[in-house]
């Protein structure tokens, strides 16, 4: 099982884990062991998990977030199989920990006075700078 917070924890059955070949150097190691991880975590079918937070789950996950609704998180970081199992587990909890908080709602702002004239004041400097650039007649000396 693993905990997540206070409230959520997420049983075995709902999480599985299938070990493949990694790629990348690593000699005969790499050939002979599976020391890549698979996890594949169905996130839509939990029940532990309330739909608020399956929804921002789906969006934090991305292109991990399956059609059928299934986290997949792939690890082939170092060459122990238990190591690369542990860093993908702390993975799909840093997620949902993630997804388990509510984003701030943004108040909208207006600008200041202030901000209003320094920005007109520095578009007029901008203008007389660029009016000054023109072609320099010489009948007007």
């Amino acid at each position: 099982m693993l905990r997540i917070n206070d409230k959520i924890s997420i049983e075995d059955w709902e999480v599985t884990e299938q070990f493949i070949r990694a790629s990348g150097p690593g000699g005969q190691n790499v050939n002979k062991v599976s020391t890549a991880v698979e996890l594949r975590f169905e996130a839509a079918r939990s029940p532990n998990l309330p739909d608020p937070v399956k929804s921002r789950l789906r969006r934090l996950a991305g292109r991990r977030w399956t059609k059928e609704g299934a986290v997949v998180l792939q690890v082939d970081e170092t060459r122990s199989q238990a190591r690369n199992r542990e860093i993908a587990r702390d993975r799909l909890t840093e997620l949902i920990r993630a997804a388990c908080e509510k984003p701030k709602r943004r108040i909208p702002t207006r600008p200041t006075l202030g901000s209003k004239k320094r920005r007109l004041k520095a578009k007029k400097v901008r203008g007389e700078v660029k009016s000054m650039r023109g072609k320099v007649d010489p009948s007007d000396s």
